[in-house]
């Protein structure tokens, strides 16, 4: 709550799968960890949104998310904590979870797999690198390919690391 403190009761839904996800994904320093809860609290409005608030019409035909199939925009919009999207990403976050995300890509609305995926995402890009050095642009460019929100990023961010201290 100290973190993220919109996100209400959905704080203590969510603080299991969080706590595991970062096991998992050796988000395991204060700094990897404030990191990445600032990076999930700004991409889900502090744990209130699991789903793109966007229909997913603007990925139509981004042959660079995979959206190659009529329909994947909207299909494969972004979802979990991190805003997993494109046809591409849940293909690939689906082996690395052990889930058919193609056939089912509300799955990464669950509890469990939001956080999971956002563990995956953030693994998979070498964020832990990006956290150690304390680098919050870079950090944020990669999940968001902009800067988009970087002021309340980095608000997060002050937060976590006082709290995580």
């Amino acid at each position: 709550m100290q973190i993220m403190p919109l996100a209400g009761r959905r704080a203590t839904l969510f603080l299991a799968s969080l706590n595991a996800a970062m096991s998992e994904f050796d988000i395991d320093t204060p700094l990897r960890r404030a990191s990445f809860l600032a990076q999930v609290g700004h991409e889900s409005g502090q744990l209130r949104y699991v789903r793109e608030l966007a229909s997913g019409a603007a990925y139509e035909g981004r042959a660079d998310l995979g959206n190659v199939i009529a329909g994947d925009g909207v299909r494969f919009k972004g979802r979990g904590l991190l805003q997993v999207t494109g046809r591409a990403n849940y293909a690939a976050c689906g082996v690395a979870l052990g889930l058919d995300l193609l056939a089912a890509p509300q799955l990464l609305e669950a509890t469990t797999f939001a956080c999971r995926s956002a563990g995956w995402f953030w693994q998979s890009r070498g964020l832990n690198g990006l956290a150690d050095a304390g680098d919050q642009e870079r950090v944020t460019r990669r999940i968001n390919g902009g800067v988009n929100g970087l002021a309340e990023r980095l608000a997060l961010y002050a937060a976590a690391r006082k709290v995580l201290a």
